[in-house]
């Protein structure tokens, strides 16, 4: 089957901000829908891979912007699996407005979990074969963050319309609890231009997460957020966003 799957979208109220910006939450949300599309495709969607006892987890994204697309606009998003690593399905996106110009270009380390256990199953023992390709233009794949030394702290729990049908907190969640540590004032000035995401844990219903954060440079926001474990923390996700 050819590697390369594209869907169209249209920018709706729910996906754009009080601005008329897509939310950055949006583009992974984008992305997740087509490569789930895609997915179905090559039998290797949730329900398929839920009879094995398996599921797709997202370990990191890295999102480049060109323009954000606004409200009305339709945009042509496309995907592509690119090679499997030992670890790792890496999956490329590229979305396109309606003249054909670049709105914004992402990557993603994809994991196969077990259902029951939640421990990562490498490609090598999953039995499952993706068919990967390089176009040449793809993103670098994400490093992890390293923890900072971040001033600011805001406490927030895991509720019921944070969860996703894995039972955890999805990871669009992730940007839009950190787009709400910043007020309208600041958005409306601010235009982002590219975020890295890292998940490391779950977040679970009912769990209370700080969310520690700080601009460490000038125009770059990052937050890490954690949750306790008995007498000890535990990194649930890690942002670094940069907006002009």
């Amino acid at each position: 089957m050819e590697p390369q799957y594209a869907e169209f979208f249209s920018v709706d109220d729910m996906a754009v901000d009080r601005f008329g910006y897509l939310k950055p939450s949006a583009i992974l949300f984008y992305a997740q829908e087509v490569a789930g599309e895609h997915c179905k495709a090559l039998a290797l969607d949730y329900d398929t891979l839920a009879k094995r006892r398996m599921f797709w987890a997202v370990i990191r994204h890295r999102v480049q912007v060109t323009r954000m697309p606004r409200l009305g606009e339709t945009i042509r998003v496309e995907t592509w699996p690119m090679p499997t690593t030992r670890a790792a399905y890496p999956r490329s996106v590229v979305a396109y407005d309606e003249n054909g110009s670049e709105c914004f270009r992402s990557i993603s380390l994809w994991v196969l979990m077990d259902l029951d256990t939640r421990n990562m199953i490498l490609p090598g023992k999953s039995g499952i074969v993706v068919s990967g390709a390089l176009r040449g233009t793809e993103l670098a794949v994400p490093q992890s963050l390293a923890p900072g030394r971040l001033l600011n702290s805001h406490r927030r729990t895991v509720r019921y319309t944070d969860l996703d049908r894995n039972g955890h907190m999805n990871n669009t969640r992730c940007l839009d609890w950190v787009d709400d540590l910043l007020p309208s004032e600041f958005h409306s000035l601010h235009r982002v231009r590219e975020f890295t995401v890292c998940y490391y844990s779950e977040g679970k219903e009912g769990q209370e997460l700080e969310l520690r954060w700080d601009f460490p440079e000038t125009g770059v926001l990052q937050a890490d957020s954690y949750r306790r474990e008995e007498d000890k923390e535990a990194r649930v996700f890690a942002l670094r966003i940069q907006y002009e």
